[in-house]
Order: C-alpha cells, then structure tokens, then sequence
C-alpha cells in the first residue's frame, strides 16, 4: 500500500533570528482526495502546539497535519522557540512566540505557493496563534482547538485575547463541554463578543481539555478543519 502523505524537514528562522525546527506534510500525490478541501493547492494549515513551558512540541500536531495531507491539504507543524530543536527561550506568555507564527505564515505563503494561510491553535497555541491572526496578512482563516478562555489561564496567556476578539477574519473555536480550563459559558460568551460576521462554536459533549491533544480525536479535528476552509 502507497503511503499517501510525505513529510519535509527544514528550518525557518524568526523574525528576531530564532531558527524554528519544522516539517511540512503533503499529499503525496496530486489529485489525492484534493475534492474535499477545494482549493487545497493554494491553502497551507500552520498548526501551533500547546504550551511549550509544559511540554507542548510539533509532536503534538503530527497526527492532526499528517490527516490533513491524505486528504490534499499541505500542512506546516513547528516547535515554537525553545521547545525541540528550535533555537531561542520560551517566554512565560507566548508573547515571543507570536513572531515565530507569523514567521511560518510569510515562510509558507512565500515557498509553498499558499494563496492563503489558516492557522489551527491547539490550547495555548490556540492563544498564541489568535494573535498573529492578523499580524500575518496571509491568514485567512483561523481554528481554535481548546482555547484557554477561563480565568486561571488567563494569569498568562489573557494578553492574547484583545487580538483575536477584534479580528474580523472567519474563525471556529472547537472544545470538549468538560474543559478544564474554560466552561461553555465563558467560550459562549468570548465568541459572542468577537468581530467580524463568521464566529462559530463546535462543542464536543463530555471531552475534557488534554483528552482533545490526545490521538484519540485527530481525525474528528481534521474533518472539523476541512470544513471549516471549504467554507471560506
């Protein structure tokens, strides 16, 4: 049997000089499945990892970009600055790490022949990613898998929020009813609030936060994903 996606190593460097470890993942062959994306040729998904201070890496991504290729969409993973092999420290509030996103959005438009970026943030990367929404004009579209919304998280990663409340660009929040970290009323409330005229929800019953990180629901998010940019 064929595989049905490659994967490439290479190395982008941020836009203070952090060189960032990435892969891109794509459809191994052309035509494969490419119908279901629309577009796919010209649409590149820069997937953001959880919180790197915790443990958070490209790793975590992997299952999610590589569904994503076998379905012909070219995907970017990358760890964030001091986590993996990428260069430079962490920062405490993602702040730095804004950068490094809007860096793969400019390295992905410009080597990838991507029309159009859509960013997919998984908890703080979630965070992270809402504030280069649109730092990066190549975003055209944003997904947020378990948003860190609720009041604990915020101590660190609150300073994100203004960015992507005032953003007018198509947005889908995705998270389990059983989030520890945000209740379904704060994400109802948050989105209600948010700009622009796509702003959608899609609650997974009974999943808690780290359960939707896990491999468990990587086909689930690629699926959601999918459609999500077929509505664009």
């Amino acid at each position: 049997m064929s595989e049905t996606t490659t994967t490439e190593f290479c190395t982008i460097q941020s836009t203070d000089g952090v060189m960032l470890d990435a892969r891109i993942f794509r459809p191994a062959a052309a035509g494969n499945d490419q119908k279901s994306v629309g577009n796919a040729a010209e649409t590149v998904a820069v997937m953001v990892h959880p919180y790197s201070v915790l443990g958070g890496c490209q790793g975590l991504m992997k299952g999610m970009a590589r569904g994503l290729a076998s379905r012909g969409l070219t995907a970017v993973t990358f760890d964030t600055r001091g986590a993996g092999r990428s260069t430079g420290r962490a920062s405490l509030t993602g702040s730095a790490e804004v950068n490094d996103v809007v860096s793969v959005c400019n390295w992905a438009a410009k080597n990838l022949s991507a029309r159009r970026v859509v960013l997919v943030g998984s908890s703080a990367g979630a965070a992270i990613a809402g504030s280069a929404i649109d730092a990066a004009e190549e975003v055209a579209g944003y997904v947020s898998i378990g948003y860190p919304f609720g009041f604990t998280a915020s101590i660190l990663l609150g300073g994100h929020q203004k960015a992507i409340a005032k953003s007018l660009k198509p947005k889908l929040f995705v998270m389990g009813t059983r989030d520890g970290f945000t209740s379904v009323g704060q994400l109802e409330k948050k989105v209600k609030k948010m700009g622009g005229e796509k702003n959608e929800t899609h609650l997974i019953e009974g999943v808690s936060h780290f359960q939707m990180e896990g491999p468990g629901f990587d086909a689930q998010m690629v699926n959601l994903i999918l459609h999500f940019i077929t509505s664009l």
